[in-house]
């Protein structure tokens, strides 16, 4: 569906601070800022100083996301436009996830992001979005009920596993795979126990699924029940089931 969205001035997202207008013209991020090695010794006396940062990051984190009720991570590309088919299935996929009774945390972004954050919101879930300093204006889609903003990539990353029961990769791009290959990671290394991670829409992963099984199981580099950590589907009511039945699981094991 394309209809009309009230949308807000652009922006770019400092962590929790908005900058708009000419404010936004920043040309570094504080995540360069903390990775890049180039420049004076200064850093060497700055950097443990960042630490306060990081921690505080953690801390507001925790402390916003500590009531959200059992949850479903959902990726997807931030270029899907609005009249794409995809744009389409993520809005029913958040509305589906809505009412099964589960929360939807996004990147907080466009495109796909935002398609399932408006279905879940629309069908009166609860749906959080978890932002991300870009060197590019993005800011929060106007559908998230609950936004945090992040400076720090690992900082958000650790918030979209703590608080999720599963995780939904819609078609995406180069941080879908980040997030879904380190959740793999995560569960093949058992630091997060039965967590589905479910790849939708096979005409677009069936490629990278398949080169898994060809190449990088057939080498020995995986097993065979590390495979079997993704599930591929083009069915909402599946994706929701496989959510459901991993978290009924979980909950009769606590």
């Amino acid at each position: 569906m394309t209809d009309s969205v009230d949308e807000h001035p652009k922006e770019k997202q400092r962590g929790p601070v908005v900058l708009r207008r000419e404010r936004r013209d920043e040309l570094t991020t504080t995540d360069q800022r903390l990775l890049d090695s180039r420049g004076h010794s200064d850093w060497v006396h700055t950097d443990p100083w960042r630490v306060l940062r990081i921690q505080a990051e953690f801390v507001e984190g925790f402390g916003a996301l500590a009531e959200v009720p059992s949850a479903v991570t959902v990726f997807g590309s931030a270029r899907t436009g609005r009249d794409h088919p995809e744009y389409e299935t993520g809005r029913k996929l958040g509305a589906a996830l809505a009412e099964a009774g589960f929360a939807v945390i996004t990147g907080g972004g466009p495109g796909a992001m935002e398609a399932v954050n408006r279905g879940c919101s629309e069908a009166g879930g609860f749906s959080v979005g978890l932002g991300i300093e870009l060197p590019f204006e993005q800011g929060l889609n106007p559908w998230v009920d609950l936004g945090v903003n992040f400076r720090y990539f690992f900082v958000r990353k650790t918030m979209f596993i703590k608080y999720s029961q599963a995780f939904i990769c819609l078609p995406g791009g180069f941080g879908t795979l980040d997030e879904l290959f380190e959740a793999l990671t995560l569960v093949q290394t058992k630091k997060v126990t039965k967590f589905p991670v479910v790849l939708f829409g096979k005409s677009y992963w069936q490629g990278l699924y398949d080169w898994v099984r060809e190449s990088v199981l057939a080498s020995g580099k995986v097993g065979e029940k590390d495979l079997d950590l993704l599930y591929l589907t083009d069915d909402i009511d599946d994706a929701v089931r496989v959510v459901n039945d991993a978290h009924k699981a979980w909950a009769d094991a606590h």
